[in-house]
């Protein structure tokens, strides 16, 4: 179980394009340019300009998911959090606007839509806290 990170990037929104090139460098650890564009253009049926590689890479680092060091003279990108971190992040904000709601109805009702595989991951995941709860209340 991955734990919620201490660190969160600083806009958590990111485009298709944003997520495709994260993707590749939770995949690959540290990029330069040409690592992406490459493994972009690997697809044959893909076209991107270089220069909008360059250009999401310094967005991604804007928003607080990479960092950038200067080597010689190549730029290297790295992620600032892992890929788990990064489901766990989204998770927590998705159950974040749930409980928002604030309505117990609302959710007693969302409950009650439920499947069957559904709801035996709900009960996973209360194994799961009451565990936790009980890990913290003996320490």
């Amino acid at each position: 179980m991955t734990p919620l990170p201490n660190y969160r990037p600083k806009q958590l929104s990111l485009g298709p394009l944003e997520r495709e090139i994260l993707q590749i460098i939770w995949e690959l650890g540290e990029v330069t340019v040409k690592d992406v564009h490459d493994r972009i253009l690997a697809d044959p049926d893909r076209e991107l300009a270089y220069a909008s590689v360059t250009t999401v890479l310094k967005r991604l680092t804007e928003k607080g998911w990479l960092t950038c060091d200067k080597r010689s003279r190549i730029f290297l990108w790295r992620p600032l959090v892992s890929q788990s971190q990064a489901q766990a992040i989204e998770a927590y904000e998705k159950l974040q606007g749930f409980l928002a709601v604030g309505n117990p109805d609302i959710v007693a009702a969302f409950a009650d839509s439920l499947d069957t595989a559904s709801v035996e991951q709900l009960k996973a995941i209360a194994q799961r806290i009451q565990a936790a709860r009980r890990v913290r209340e003996e320490q």
